[in-house]
């Protein structure tokens, strides 16, 4: 049915979480809505190809090594192997949830759904070109782009020869590799390289920076570091492809420092571009950046006044609890002028590999370099009896708070669980003032026995270093 006719208060390009977020928040506060979501499913990259399958598929494999490693169960000789199309059926199942879960939210808050692909052909049209072919218009006051991004994929890589995948693309794995290449050891790449060593795929790892996730506490990357290599992955740092060579049962890669790789996939997951070309933003005067991204203010407005961008599609975090976050708050400038809110200073981040990874706050570094006289209280998984129980031992929690006030500046946490566990360091370090110390943690009393209680023995531990 068209809706040519109506004028929209809002229209929002995009149902992944920045979307979603934007769209509620609008509607809740009586707006009328249109919503427009290219794929068939509502849900974006987040819940289809990015976040959900790996985490769901990462939670599979890690029941599958602490299977094959408990004495308990695993009394025969060799030990269970699961294909990659097995694996997937629980993500999928995940997934299938998630998805009608979020449809409900629209058709619950009266949101118009769209399905087709938009592009601006005036300030207040957009034209929706449908999956059979037809085209309508809709027009909005306001628009909220949500549009996210996509793996970056260069033109001298074959990405429809059937052994070369991207992040994306990964999920629809059908053969059963024995040893795969992975390209870019950031948060996808290292997450993946976990996920497929666990399933027993010998995995080489090419880094084209001198250390893993750079951007992480420098302990916590050598845990890592030393975990994947552990496990038996081949990590190689400072290293750029030359050439991706395809075959009908291989693929060779050669770098620019002259190694050269082969294994029976490689998995690209080096860079990701915004998803705006398609959406014809020249009509509304503006121009993404080289990566596709678009710039705005502190209340996510573009430079087109009346149009507000989120998520991915304006780059740091990209995160899909900070998008989420983020087209709330772009809701809120909308309706009001200016957001009230903002994100919190010290967003957490979880990074998905076996075993997790997360922090907030300030680095070792960070601190170190800004001259500020820092102190370390730490625990080690191993000594908690939860962690004993539950045989998660690999892995450690590290607060590092002010010497002087006891005020908290960071907390780094590597071990199973672990974006669970952020989460109580960051409420206290939420608290105003005095009330941020890591004191509290000696004051307070936990479960026993609990992972929490590692805040407990890391702040003994760090106030037992203060003299």
């Amino acid at each position: 049915m068209p809706h040519a006719h109506i004028m929209f208060d809002a229209v929002v390009i995009g149902t992944g979480p920045g979307g979603e977020g934007a769209a509620m928040q609008l509607a809740k506060a009586g707006k009328t809505v249109a919503v427009i979501e290219r794929y068939e499913h509502v849900g974006g990259g987040c819940t289809h190809w990015g976040t959900i399958p790996s985490k769901a598929l990462r939670h599979s494999v890690s029941r599958l090594v602490e299977y094959n490693q408990s004495p308990l169960f695993n009394q025969e000789d060799a030990s269970r192997h699961l294909t990659f199309a097995e694996i997937m059926t629980h993500a999928s199942d995940v997934i299938r949830k998630q998805t009608k879960l979020r449809g409900s939210f629209y058709d619950r808050n009266k949101v118009t759904l769209i399905h087709g692909e938009a592009s601006f052909i005036d300030a207040n049209t957009l034209q929706i070109n449908r999956p059979d072919g037809t085209q309508e218009k809709i027009r909005g006051k306001q628009f909220v782009i949500a549009t996210g991004s996509r793996p970056y994929t260069p033109p001298d890589i074959d990405f429809t020869h059937p052994r070369i995948y991207n992040s994306d693309t990964i999920l629809s794995l059908n053969h059963d590799p024995k040893n795969m290449i992975i390209y870019g050891a950031g948060v996808i790449g290292t997450e993946y390289a976990s996920i497929f060593r666990g399933m027993g795929v010998k995995v080489d790892l090419l880094n084209t920076q001198n250390r893993l996730l750079s951007f992480l506490d420098d302990e916590i990357s050598d845990s890592l570091s030393y975990h994947l290599w552990n496990s038996g992955v081949v990590i190689k740092h400072n290293e750029t492809y030359a050439t991706v060579e395809t075959f009908d049962d291989c693929v060779i890669v050669t770098t620019d420092s002259g190694k050269k790789l082969r294994a029976d996939c490689l998995l690209f997951a080096n860079g990701r571009s915004g998803n705006t070309e398609m959406l014809n933003l020249e009509e509304v005067g503006l121009k993404p950046d080289s990566r596709g991204q678009l710039s705005v203010n502190e209340s996510y407005q573009t430079e087109a006044k009346h149009v507000f961008a989120v998520g991915d599609v304006i780059g740091y975090p990209s995160l899909a609890s900070a998008a989420y976050n983020q087209g709330r708050f772009a809701a809120e400038a909308m309706l009001s002028e200016k957001a009230h809110n903002s994100l919190v200073q010290d967003i957490p981040t979880g990074i998905y590999t076996i075993p997790e990874i997360s922090s907030v706050g300030k680095t070792e570094q960070e601190l170190t370099a800004a001259k500020v006289p820092y102190e370390v209280g730490r625990a080690q998984f191993k000594h908690l009896a939860r962690a004993q129980i539950a045989n998660t031992m690999v892995g450690s929690l590290k607060i590092l708070f002010h010497r002087e006030t006891k005020e908290i500046l960071g907390i780094h946490c590597f071990g199973e669980r672990a974006s669970e566990i952020i989460h109580i360091g960051q409420a206290i370090m939420q608290q105003p003032g005095d009330q941020n110390t890591i004191e509290y943690f000696v004051n307070t009393t936990f479960n026993y026995p609990t992972m929490a209680e590692a805040y407990r023995v890391a702040a003994l531990n760090g106030l037992n270093r203060v003299f």
